[in-house]
């Protein structure tokens, strides 16, 4: 499968049998743009707010997931976990959902804008993660540090970090460089994508800079 990232949490899967797009954002809102004529089988929502909620921007009469529960189509088989947009149980920014995807063999989570370390209850929600999709720019999400945290309770064998600040993004979040320190990964260059498959995760955990797309 191969993975590309659109800048926030954005990110497209194209998978053997479906694409999947998750949190699609408007462009107005954040400063950031979309493909045109995006196209999926399936989107995905992690809360409903502007930077994460345009899933009509998505064609191809795709099948929308906005919240806990499972669901599948087109061989992918996906689980939302309910988790919190603040540490505060929902209190300053409402709920968020945890993503677990099955998609050509390999488990991918996607933590939406997680905004605490995850309690043990909804870390054995989670199943296996092979990659981990995790917010790390702080401010309205977890940090640097809590990221690493998220990390060491998932231990995925990919660690692809978002939510974070770059070019012609209007949102003050923090640069990626203090969590790709807490990782010791400094030295990680930016790629277009990520091409991946099963036999082909690494036996160590490594983290992936996805250049925006």
């Amino acid at each position: 499968m191969d993975i590309y990232w659109y800048g926030q949490s954005c990110f497209r899967i194209k998978g053997r049998t479906a694409t999947i797009l998750i949190d699609p954002f408007a462009p107005e809102f954040i400063g950031l743009k979309l493909p045109k004529d995006l196209e999926a089988d399936i989107v995905l929502s992690t809360h409903n707010h502007k930077d994460h909620n345009n899933t009509a921007a998505v064609g191809g009469n795709p099948l929308v997931v906005t919240g806990p529960g499972e669901y599948e189509k087109s061989g992918v088989s996906i689980a939302g976990v309910g988790t919190y947009h603040d540490n505060q149980s929902g209190v300053q920014r409402g709920a968020n959902t945890i993503y677990h995807l099955l998609i050509d063999g390999v488990n991918i989570v996607h933590l939406g804008d997680l905004g605490h370390v995850l309690t043990e209850e909804q870390a054995s929600q989670i199943d296996a993660t092979d990659i981990l999709m995790v917010p790390v720019g702080g401010l309205y999400t977890i940090d640097a540090e809590a990221a690493a945290q998220v990390v060491s309770q998932l231990e995925p064998r990919i660690i692809i970090p978002m939510h974070y600040k770059i070019p012609g993004l209007t949102t003050d979040l923090a640069e990626v460089d203090p969590f790709l320190k807490e990782m010791g990964a400094e030295g990680v260059q930016g790629v277009s994508k990520l091409t991946v498959t099963k036999d082909k995760l690494p036996e160590e955990p490594a983290v992936v800079l996805l250049a925006k797309s």
